[in-house]
């Protein structure tokens, strides 16, 4: 079976993500520019409220045995600092029931 691991990043932390999947030997990675809020609903600097913050999503397919893996792996790279900080970002992960490869029509298992 596969899983799909979706995370949410700070766009300046994309890079570094990016790589360490990339060194972990995860390379097949979608990735869409998004805007939203967490629980922080946006960000307020001086009066302005900015209610959306850009992010970036980052898609993966893996095997479930390697889902903890990755997922250790985005953790460590798009943390901020050791501890990390409001706005790091979520990973959303779920089951892959069918994946189907759309140039030559065969499903994968």
């Amino acid at each position: 079976m596969q899983t799909m691991v979706r995370a949410i990043v700070r766009p300046e932390k994309t890079d570094e993500v990016l790589s360490a999947l990339m060194d972990a030997g995860f390379p097949a990675v979608t990735k869409f520019n998004v805007a939203g809020r967490g629980k922080q609903r946006g960000i307020k600097i001086g009066e302005i409220q900015y209610d959306e913050i850009p992010k970036v999503m980052l898609i993966c397919v893996v095997p479930d045995c390697d889902k903890d893996f990755v997922i250790k792996t985005i953790m460590e790279s798009a943390r901020s600092g050791s501890k990390g900080a409001f706005g790091d970002g979520k990973i959303f992960v779920s089951p892959v029931e069918e994946m189907y490869t759309i140039s030559s029509g065969v499903k994968e298992a």
